[in-house]
């Protein structure tokens, strides 16, 4: 006889109010408004507590997020489903655009091209993912993003488009 149900398993989150932190948009530097939810002043947005994404660097047209693997995040192969890869990715290099931004400026991704490598299971420890931008004219912007495992192995690797444009912002 085989089993086909293991124990239930159970996880839960919490999140604070995503317009809060929207409020905040445009009236500050992309840079100085990652760097303040980095520092907590500002609270992360939901899908960070969603996918249990953790550390969080940002610079000058490079962000770095970390994830580490749960069965939460397994397809029905028992590897990490590729939405939560191209999550991971596309938060790198969207937020990568958003660090070149000043005040008054919003973008928004156009495409997200992914390249999935390896699979990835809670044996492959903490990912890291790093956004780059490649380049940033006024209306768009083109990043990348790699995805590692904790040996440093490529896992993912993708490209993405922003587009660029003001943002009415009350005074």
């Amino acid at each position: 006889m085989t089993q086909t149900q293991d124990a239930t398993r159970s996880r839960t989150f919490s999140w604070s109010d995503p317009a809060a932190g929207a409020a905040h948009v445009g009236r500050r530097g992309g840079l100085e408004l990652l760097r303040a939810m980095i520092a907590g002043e500002l609270a992360a947005p939901p899908i960070m507590h969603l996918i249990d994404m953790a550390r969080m660097e940002a610079d000058e047209g490079r962000v770095a997020v970390e994830l580490v693997p749960q069965e939460f995040h397994y397809n029905p192969l028992g590897t990490v489903h590729g939405g939560v890869i191209s999550t991971l990715l596309d938060t790198a290099a969207a937020c990568a655009v958003h660090t070149t931004l000043p005040a008054g400026v919003g973008y928004t991704s156009l495409d997200l091209n992914v390249k999935f490598l390896r699979p990835v299971t809670v044996a492959s420890g903490t990912l890291r993912c790093e956004g780059t931008v490649l380049q940033r004219g006024r209306r768009t912007a083109l990043a990348e993003a790699k995805l590692t495992d904790a040996q440093g192995r490529l896992i993912a690797h993708a490209t993405s488009s922003c587009l660029l444009f003001a943002l009415d912002t009350p005074a």
